[in-house]
């Protein structure tokens, strides 16, 4: 992205015609110059108004006509958004009032902002830190309240207080190294080991937890994989079509309908979840239909809950046999297991309570504890126990909600910074115990800096700042 900050960009930063009120940005060195050629004011100019003001005032076009009457809020640099001289011109949502000014704005002398351009001023301006200026975008794009938590929490600058604490303790580290360079042939030892070590460790395990939160804090950000898993025309398919509310998915009595994965999103109580329908797991010599299964024991492997759907028509050597194989593909440090007994609709009692305790003894069989595997009664065809399916799904996940100190990461970029980091430290804490230099234990501890310092926008260039921004909304 070409940036030109000597510009005054304007955008609208609501979408034309789909409320009463439009908001047009406008930021740069001659924003109230040129508010001032667009609006009249009853009252004197917008250039001369102090920050914080808002004044009432009309457009009026290059032929004399009312365009509309607005009201503009003035913020002065520093005190505004991007850290410069701002307008935000408040008129009414028609697409062809926003046009109309759109253009008066730019014969007046602004440019149309490229996407993100308000975001990356304020970062270049040093309003907000990079990790701090991507948050608003995952704010923006918030779709449930965990995911809005998190992000705002990241907004305010929570994230990049820790990446800094870890730079700023191993700056100090590292100068103190370069300073026994300076004095190597006196052999003066100004970093003292034992420090170094207990630091390393401390920073290591700090970041370590960062990289593990991405799990769940993608998860949560994208949605909550739950995968549907289970034999053929178990009804599957059906259970995705309740949950959403429509026929989302192709229902058929025919075995190996579903090919592929299937995936929707839906928000219960707060928390989004992103339900994966599977193909069905079963011995087939169709190699569309392999693939598929193949695809299916993937997207368990990388679900955080996973739907074991058990029907309860079915004879007993295919039930256990169904059982076995879901349980053997659930990691239990890190998932969750809920077996749907399906079809109540049709079938008795004693079925439900024999296929229970078939599940009871095969978890007991793997050493899996009963409590690590919740079992639900429904009936997918008729929405029976679909209800307390839900319930069940958006009580596991209550802490999502629940207000935490602790940081997630969310961004793939700050990912793979950190683990960079990581492996930079690592090298650090083997080198010095296998007596590295301290000139090359030095350089691991830079580079470990560095990694750390791009996330924050203290280390970039203009190739990671166009990809990070072009990807936000016009007028942010």
């Amino acid at each position: 992205m070409y940036i030109r900050n000597e510009d005054t960009i304007c955008a609208p930063a609501t979408v034309p015609g789909t409320g009463a009120i439009s908001v047009i940005r406008m930021s740069g060195p001659q924003a109230l110059e040129i508010a001032d050629k667009v609006i009249r004011c009853r009252k004197g100019k917008l250039s001369t108004a102090k920050g914080y003001t808002l004044k009432f005032g009309t457009i009026i076009d290059a032929s004399g006509a009312v365009v509309d009457e607005v009201l503009a809020s003035v913020f002065r640099s520093p005190h505004s958004y991007t850290g410069e001289n701002s307008v935000e011109i408040s008129c009414h949502a028609s697409s062809y009032i926003v046009s109309t000014v759109m253009g008066l704005l730019y014969e007046a002398g602004a440019r149309a902002a490229e996407p993100g351009e308000f975001t990356q001023r304020a970062y270049l301006n040093g309003k907000m830190d990079l990790a701090q200026a991507e948050a608003v975008a995952d704010v923006i794009a918030s779709q449930n309240a965990a995911a809005h938590r998190i992000a705002f929490k990241q907004m305010k600058g929570g994230f990049s207080s820790e990446l800094r604490d870890m730079r700023g303790e191993l700056l100090e580290l590292v100068s103190l190294m370069e300073l026994e360079l300076d004095f190597s042939e006196e052999e003066v030892e100004f970093a003292d080991r034992s420090r170094l070590d207990s630091l390393l460790e401390q920073i290591i395990s700090h970041v370590s937890r960062l990289i593990d939160s991405f799990r769940l804090g993608n998860a949560i950000k994208n949605g909550i994989p739950v995968a549907i898993a289970g034999a053929t025309n178990t009804g599957k398919s059906t259970l995705l079509n309740a949950l959403l509310g429509e026929d989302r998915a192709i229902v058929s009595d025919v075995h190996g309908t579903t090919r592929d994965t299937i995936e929707e999103t839906l928000n219960i109580d707060g928390v989004l979840f992103r339900f994966i329908d599977t193909a069905g797991l079963r011995e087939t010599d169709e190699v569309v239909e392999q693939i598929g299964i193949q695809r299916t024991f993937k997207k368990i492997s990388e679900a955080s809950i996973i739907l074991g759907m058990i029907d309860l028509t079915r004879d007993f050597e295919s039930t256990r046999e169904t059982i076995r194989s879901i349980i053997e593909k659930v990691d239990f440090s890190c998932q969750k297991l809920i077996f749907l007994l399906n079809k109540t609709d049709i079938s008795d009692v004693r079925a439900n309570t024999d296929t229970t305790d078939l599940i009871i003894s095969e978890l007991e069989n793997k050493g899996v504890a009963c409590n690590n595997a919740a079992i639900i009664p429904i009936s997918a065809k008729t929405g029976s126990g679909v209800g307390n399916l839900r319930t069940h799904l958006a009580d596991s996940q209550r802490d999502l909600l629940a207000d935490s100190d602790t940081t997630l990461v969310t961004n793939q970029r700050h990912i793979q910074a950190l683990t960079d980091a990581r492996t930079s430290l690592l090298r650090v804490r083997s080198g010095l115990a296998a007596g590295l230099p301290t000139d090359l234990a030095a350089q691991d501890i830079r580079e470990a800096i560095y990694h750390l310092g791009s996330i924050v926008g203290e280390i970039s260039s203009d190739e990671v700042l166009g990809n990070i921004f072009r990807n936000f909304c016009i007028g942010k």
